[in-house]
């Protein structure tokens, strides 16, 4: 039991890196107050991981996130593509 906590720990934190580190929409990694800009994502991201969503459906989440979610009027299809792969590579 214990260990599947940890390993759940371990997934959320590797989700939250990865898009404060590799996504980051807004452009704040380098302000350590803003840290947890994108912790509101990262549940919906793990319930998805979890469920064994596919990468389409990963990749079509953080381009509403952007566009609709944060108002972004231009979003990196194709850097948030790569993201979603990354994402989806920590179920894999």
């Amino acid at each position: 039991m214990e260990e599947n906590i940890e390993l759940a720990e371990s997934l959320y934190k590797r989700i939250s890196v990865i898009l404060l580190k590799e996504w980051d929409s807004i452009g704040v990694q380098n302000f350590p107050e803003a840290f947890n800009e994108y912790d509101s994502y990262v549940m919906p991201l793990y319930k998805m991981l979890i469920d064994k969503k596919p990468l389409q459906d990963i990749f079509e989440y953080l381009v509403w996130a952007e566009s609709q979610h944060m108002g972004l009027s231009i979003v990196d299809r194709q850097h948030t593509h790569l993201v979603a792969e990354k994402l989806k590579g920590l179920s894999d």
